[in-house]
């Protein structure tokens, strides 16, 4: 099941809630977008569970803790306890306990989450530079988080403290659209102080290990909507993954993907859990999926036929990725991309 370098979308002749154990699901930009559920979530997540599929919800955002996170499921129609959610709060807050006494202090610029994510390991969270920290924690604090709070940051890691980020997304999905994350954020300290923080988040292994450690997944499936995070994180972590368009990924960024960014499966939301997934074969030259035949030629890739748009663009995936790996670059998808409305 590893990703390897992955040359085409898999195809699976099960539904994949069938064919892995559990589903490690991002958050925003998948179940939910601004608070709101993403159209199919909930009721497809129902079904993948009632069927013995595992929900993980793994979320690079550390500012709503667990509990908040689960309650705020169970209002969606998802019923969720606190221990079926991994937060990169968490991740980070193992990778301090690792390096630092138990009980000593940790500086913390960002929300809620890190708190209790620090306390839960044995540490004490503080408040200000001048509250001698043994390490500085940084994670998203959402849209009203001071200024100050950054200055904080820098006046402790000046003095030598080591500094860890839960996450350095740069981007977060909103209801009104794409806002700063973390990773933002965190270039502010790094642009003041000129040092470089641990992270813990996607897509690097202390996520995955976090994740790994508290579901005890044994075939899991990564769900995500972000290249450089999910679909990263699960090839970091040699486990399957599926991407869902329903976030920030458009289908130029997928078709653009570098090995380590194409995931094993796409599909356009959650719904994708509960079916197979089509075969994509060579045909003449090219990749057949469904109704469509896509081809890398000169300059662009070509896409003949009809069907569901869906099919197009994983055949297009496979001519891209291929012409990709045989040296064959920066090819233009535009015009087969609208054909498909993408």
């Amino acid at each position: 099941m590893s990703q390897g370098f992955r040359t085409r979308p898999e195809g699976s002749g099960r539904a994949l809630s069938e064919a892995y154990d559990t589903a490690l699901l991002d958050l925003d930009g998948v179940v939910y977008a601004g608070g709101n559920a993403i159209a199919h979530a909930v009721e497809s997540l129902e079904v993948a569970h009632s069927g013995g599929m595992r929900l993980a919800y793994v979320t690079n955002n550390a500012l709503r803790t667990p509990d908040t996170v689960a309650d705020h499921l169970t209002e969606l129609g998802i019923p969720t306890g606190p221990s079926d959610v991994i937060t990169s709060a968490q991740a980070v807050a193992r990778l301090i306990a690792e390096q630092v006494p138990s009980g000593a202090r940790v500086l913390v610029i960002g929300g809620e989450g890190l708190r209790v994510a620090l306390r839960e390991r044995g540490l004490e969270p503080v408040e200000s530079a001048q509250d001698d920290p043994v390490a500085v924690v940084q994670g998203y604090g959402g849209p009203e988080l001071p200024w100050g709070r950054f200055a904080e940051a820098c006046y402790a890691i000046a003095r030598g403290v080591p500094w860890f980020a839960s996450n350095t997304d740069l981007t977060i999905p909103s209801a009104r659209g794409i806002a700063p994350g973390n990773g933002a954020a965190v270039e502010v300290v790094r642009i003041a102080t000129g040092a470089e923080p641990q992270v813990a988040g996607k897509p690097l292994p202390p996520m995955h290990r976090e994740t790994i450690l508290r579901t005890g997944a044994e075939r899991p499936l990564v769900v995500g909507d972000r290249l450089d995070t999910d679909i990263e994180g699960a090839f970091n972590g040699d486990v399957d993954s599926l991407l869902v368009l329903t976030g920030v990924t458009d289908g130029a960024q997928l078709l653009a993907a570098p090995p380590q960014h194409r995931p094993t499966y796409v599909d356009a939301d959650l719904r994708g859990l509960l079916t197979g997934q089509p075969e994509i074969a060579e045909s003449d030259g090219g990749f057949r999926c469904g109704g469509w035949t896509a081809t890398a030629g000169v300059e662009r890739l070509e896409l003949d036929g009809d069907g569901a748009a869906l099919d197009g663009l994983r055949a297009l995936c496979a001519a891209a990725w291929t012409a990709a790996g045989e040296g064959v670059c920066e090819l233009d998808a535009g015009k087969a991309l609208a054909r498909l409305g993408l």
